[in-house]
């Protein structure tokens, strides 16, 4: 009994560990950064050959294994989802469209983000679009200030993939 219950927990484990170790594969996939990829990927490759072997073995006599391996999939799903949202991995680049450019620009650049500014004619007149790019842990700072300053402003947020500035925005 007690085997069985240390293999599940062990299969959950393990399931956790690989998919976790998968999302944050794919993200620096998606990101360009390979030779981290690559690395991740034998180690979470080799986690699941072990487990799904042991599972595969044992099914017929545990079936519960196949329950602790969906449930360990799961859990890893979740968990590869917390890391990576902790991480903040990568560069975003923020729009926003306000009324109250000048000032909102300002503020930012003396919070000390790198701020463009575009004139631009909205649906009820003049408005000024706002572009700053950010490493994605800033994002909530940027969305923060800017509504500080103008709380219907409209605002976009997009993944960067490659960028070709030199300075880093946002000194925080």
């Amino acid at each position: 009994m007690w085997e069985v219950l240390v293999g599940c927990l062990l299969i959950i484990v393990a399931r956790i560990c690989d998919v976790s170790i998968a999302t944050i594969r794919t993200i620096m996939m998606i990101q360009g950064r390979r030779a981290i990829a690559i690395g991740l990927s034998v180690v979470e490759v080799l986690i699941w050959v072990f487990v799904v072997s042991q599972v595969i073995t044992e099914i017929k006599a545990q079936p519960i294994y196949g329950v602790a391996y969906a449930f360990g999939f799961a859990l890893g799903t979740w968990m590869g989802m917390m890391v990576e949202s902790r991480l903040a991995l990568g560069h975003q680049a923020v729009q926003i469209i306000t009324r109250s450019g000048p000032e909102m620009a300002q503020a930012l650049r003396d919070a000390g983000f790198i701020v463009t500014q575009f004139d631009g004619y909205g649906r009820d007149g003049p408005v000024q679009s706002l572009f700053i790019e950010v490493a994605r842990r800033h994002v909530p700072v940027v969305v923060r200030r800017a509504r500080a300053i103008d709380s219907r402003c409209f605002y976009t947020v997009d993944d960067v993939r490659l960028t070709s500035a030199t300075g880093s925005s946002g000194s925080h």
